[in-house]
């Protein structure tokens, strides 16, 4: 009988982002490691037909660009780690597609820079297309866009993408697999009273602690970025593991509630993180009024805002900002994030969204607000 967590997060995950380190996917940087890979493809396939959705973020770009243009060791010069991402992201794609549609999946490559996430309407954009992907059982397959970035290559890693890629699509966990077992309370190697953390609190400071020793000399990341990463998760509700990724069957028996690594808990609940953040911005960049009917549709039905129901658009704002939500009294009602930028908004204000393409030029969201981003007034 394998031994359990004592939470059920995983087991109820229905949005999973996975995340697989540098050392494993390409061997500790002998080049892809096409069984492993093909190893991934089969539990995620496994984990889509029991209902969940997977996002896959690979490391491994600029280790496989490395070894096909037959360099030794990792380049320091921020325009050869470009070329060997360009090089290598070639062949990562082509391995995570074959070995997804051997298992009868999809597969969409998804190059994200820290900006795409910065930039509020770019987020939304990045956020909209992979909700799409998962909608249709596709599996996005994300890296970072080293090719066209610098800083990244050098400070980033993809510890913080897996965590950044989770706030985005609100995943319920994220899971890193890595070459160590897990967290130890000190650095195993060093210290061999060291003991194993089965379960812990993300954010906990003490985690930082023992994990300030560096990672493998493939990859970028060390076991802090990790706990850093699973901090960074946790804001938005989503739980973190830590795991070996050549335990054998780790993403479903994880998924399983089996205690496979170090589990690291979301203290907040994933609506409430979202909900909390909308309902503390102190300063709104804009508002919408709407009719009696829309108040209804929001208030009792829990229904998306759509521009039909809307009156008058004040302010100047963006796609991607916090606006107030008002009633014909100018009561606030609710807030959320607008998938219209205020000049869109009153064009299309009292109209049905069959008419945006004529009145836009584009046909997006149907939605001004839709529910998932929407906060109501207490």
């Amino acid at each position: 009988m394998h031994k359990k967590f004592s939470s059920t997060v995983l087991r109820d995950a229905r949005r999973i982002v996975i995340k697989v380190g540098s050392s494993l996917v390409t061997n500790e940087g002998r080049g892809l490691d096409e069984q492993a890979i093909g190893e991934w493809c089969r539990q995620m396939a496994h984990l889509m037909r029991d209902g969940r959705e997977v996002i896959m973020v690979s490391s491994g770009a600029i280790a496989e660009g490395m070894k096909r243009l037959g360099w030794s060791s990792r380049p320091t010069e921020i325009q050869e780690l470009q070329a060997a991402a360009a090089v290598g992201q070639m062949g990562l794609a082509q391995m995570y597609e074959t070995k997804l549609r051997a298992n009868d999946l999809g597969s969409a490559q998804v190059l994200l820079t820290h900006a795409d996430l910065a930039d509020r309407e770019r987020y939304l954009n990045a956020r909209s297309t992979l909700l799409t992907l998962l909608m249709l059982g596709v599996v996005p397959v994300i890296n970072e866009n080293d090719t066209v970035v610098n800083d990244e290559i050098k400070f980033g890693d993809n510890d913080t993408l897996g965590a950044l890629v989770a706030n985005l699509v609100e995943a319920d966990a994220l899971v890193i697999l890595t070459d160590q077992k897990g967290l130890y309370t000190a650095d195993p190697r060093k210290h061999p009273e060291a003991e194993f953390v089965h379960e812990a609190q993300a954010g906990d400071a003490t985690l930082e602690a023992m994990a300030g020793g560096a990672g493998s000399s493939i990859g970028r990341g060390g076991m802090l970025t990790k706990i850093l990463a699973a901090k960074r998760a946790a804001g938005s509700g989503a739980s973190t593991v830590i795991a070996w990724g050549r335990e054998p069957d780790a993403l479903i028996r994880l998924t399983q509630g089996d205690a496979i690594g170090t589990l690291l808990i979301a203290p907040t609940q994933k609506t409430q993180a979202r909900k909390q953040w909308m309902a503390d911005h102190l300063q709104l960049r804009g508002s919408v009024t709407v009719d009696d009917g829309a108040v209804a549709k929001l208030r009792d039905e829990g229904k998306s805002l759509l521009p039909i129901g809307m009156v008058t658009v004040e302010g100047d704002f963006s796609r991607g900002d916090v606006i107030a939500i008002r009633d014909g009294a100018g009561m606030e009602i609710g807030r959320g994030l607008a998938n219209y930028a205020s000049a869109e908004a009153r064009l299309i204000c009292r109209k049905s969204s069959t008419e945006f393409a004529r009145l836009l030029g584009y046909a997006a969201e149907p939605e001004m607000v839709h529910r998932d981003n929407l906060v109501l007034a207490r």
